[in-house]
């Protein structure tokens, strides 16, 4: 698929939402304003095209950009946090200080919910426990959802062995729904893999290409292109038990970081680097003690201590940091940066980023207004740079 399709399919179905949910037709859109919450992975190409759709396809008489993890921070009342946002395919780390976000502290990490939906399919499937279905979370969404339920439902990072009884749900073509009971086992597995990425080896059940990521020379590379090698010793079917305190657990590979965004390590390394990156030992030692999970992960059961535990004990030595504390979310998680997003969209700190739709489509800019967002740690400034280009 490529951007162009991407796009017209990003317009169909918010022209479909906002038509059919918010009863807001095309010639009326001129007296409204969207607010764009974006990942930091997006680029400045991807950002101009995002809203290229809002202004020009959809009509909107204003539109402004903001990160994901500053609205996360704005949606839970803070100023100050390093905000880890657990999404469905990528997890991002990025340190926010005084409303404004620090961007060297960026991290991503290629993987997240669905990956772990997939990890909890092939444990069931390794451990013999699921129904002789066909469940095909590649050619079935419903399917993906219904993985999706089961994990947030049962899964849970606990020492020991986890077991549980559920309804197992299967969607054969042809048929009506099935219903079938069945033992859960080794539920405390597939999390483990947001510290542990091997668990999460990608040529098990490998989501779909996502080809048009490489339209733009510049954009991230395919974060689903990166080789999680397997040991040697491992075969397809070794699967530790899982025991958060087993030393089988820190005999995995430790993969170094990649030139660009994109890391091969787990979710304890990327936090505790990305806030070593914010320089001042004051500012790193305040958010050590405020790391705010967002994203529909950061409800896993017991995720919170997990996260304290690992992060203190991937702090090097020589630091002068011995507290660690994960803030609890005010809101949500799973709808923090939209709040924050509501938020931002009516603050006057960030009137000056709305951009008017008719200066959007003639590419007429005020060279003031271009050339103090390009000086600027917001992420307007990423598509302003492309107005006079």
């Amino acid at each position: 698929m490529d951007i162009v399709q991407v796009l017209e399919d990003l317009q169909a179905i918010w022209d479909w939402i906002l038509i059919e949910k918010l009863h807001i037709p095309h010639n009326e859109r001129n007296m409204y304003a969207a607010v764009l919450v974006v990942p930091e992975t997006f680029d400045n190409r991807e950002i101009k095209e995002m809203l290229s759709v809002v202004l020009k396809d959809l009509g909107f008489g204003l539109a402004v950009v903001h990160q994901e993890g500053l609205a996360a921070v704005f949606g839970n009342g803070l100023s100050t946090a390093c905000v880890v946002n657990i999404g469905a395919q990528v997890t991002s780390v990025i340190c926010i200080e005084d409303g404004g976000a620090l961007p060297l502290t960026g991290k991503t990490l290629p993987f997240g919910g669905e990956d772990i939906s997939r990890c909890f399919l092939w444990t069931q499937r390794h451990h013999q426990n699921w129904p002789q279905i066909r469940t095909d979370i590649l050619t079935k969404p419903i399917d993906m959802l219904m993985l999706n339920r089961l994990k947030e439902t049962y899964c849970e990072i606990k020492e020991g062995e986890l077991d549980s009884i559920a309804v197992v749900h299967s969607y054969e073509d042809g048929m009506p729904p099935g219903s079938h009971k069945t033992k859960l086992t080794a539920l405390n597995v597939p999390p483990m893999g947001l510290f542990y990425p091997m668990l999460l080896v990608p040529d098990v059940y490998p989501p779909p290409p996502r080809s048009w990521f490489h339209d733009y020379e510049d954009m991230l590379e395919d974060p689903w292109h990166i080789d999680f090698p397997r040991r040697p010793d491992m075969s397809d079917t070794f699967y530790p038990n899982v025991n958060v305190g087993l030393p089988i657990w820190d005999g995995y590979p430790v993969f170094s970081a990649k030139p660009k965004k994109e890391e091969k390590v787990g979710l304890a390394e990327a936090i505790t680097n990305s806030i070593l990156l914010a320089g001042r030992i004051d500012l790193q030692r305040k958010l050590f003690c405020s790391i705010l999970l967002t994203g529909g992960v950061a409800l896993t059961i017991d995720l919170v201590p997990a996260v304290e535990e690992r992060v203190l004990h991937a702090i090097p030595p020589n630091e002068a940091i011995d507290t660690v504390e994960v803030l609890q979310s005010r809101t949500n998680p799973t709808f923090a940066a939209w709040k924050g997003g509501a938020i931002l969209g009516v603050l006057d700190c960030s009137k000056d980023g709305w951009i008017r739709r008719e200066d959007w489509i003639n590419n007429g800019m005020d060279p003031e207004f271009v050339r103090k967002y390009k000086d600027s740690y917001y992420l307007q400034a990423q598509a302003m740079c492309y107005m006079n280009s």
